[in-house]
């Protein structure tokens, strides 16, 4: 229970943050679309959107700014996708390498695409993790009964644990903890 503990009560705020950078990418695609669509180019377009970056990947996009200052687009752009770390990101990225080495004229097409792209997927990770808040409710009832129950044997009933006082009851306890764990 104490190792499945962080998954059982935790992760909301990472769940939540992964669906507000997915967001974020959708967004700032939307920018680069438009910035792009009055003749940019990929690096004039993150410079511009940078200092209106939504929040969620504000210090990358101002990083990758920085870093095309200093460095050429291909290791930047790579170096912005490893630290957002999202695979929406990896498709903005391709897209803006695709534009700037193959010098396409579509660019903004191809960005409001993956706008549209990245939100649908933002809209199915809400409904999965709707979908997956009951069971992780279910899961949590479940785990706060036994921990309870458990505490409340060892407090007044001691002797309905004495089976487990041996060897064979701890290797059927762990057995028990085993199953209790894979479910």
């Amino acid at each position: 229970l104490g190792a499945a503990a962080p998954d059982l009560f935790g992760g909301t705020a990472e769940r939540q943050a992964a669906i507000a950078r997915i967001e974020a990418i959708a967004a700032w695609t939307e920018m680069l679309r438009d910035v792009t669509a009055s003749g940019a180019g990929v690096q004039e377009a993150v410079a511009a959107t940078a200092p209106l970056a939504p929040a969620p990947i504000g210090l990358q996009v101002r990083r990758l700014t920085v870093a095309l200052e200093r460095e050429h687009l291909e290791p930047a752009l790579l170096a912005f996708a490893d630290e957002v770390a999202d695979p929406m990101a990896d498709l903005v990225v391709a897209a803006l390498l695709t534009a700037a080495s193959e010098q396409t004229r579509r660019l903004g097409e191809l960005l409001g695409t993956l706008a549209g792209t990245i939100r649908e997927q933002a809209s199915l990770r809400l409904r999965i993790e709707s979908g997956r808040a009951r069971t992780r409710t279910t899961a949590k009832a479940v785990a706060t009964i036994s921990l309870v129950s458990a505490l409340v044997f060892v407090a007044f009933d001691r002797g309905f644990l004495a089976p487990y006082d041996s060897a064979l009851g701890q290797v059927v306890l762990g057995l028990i903890g085993a199953c209790f764990a894979g479910a």
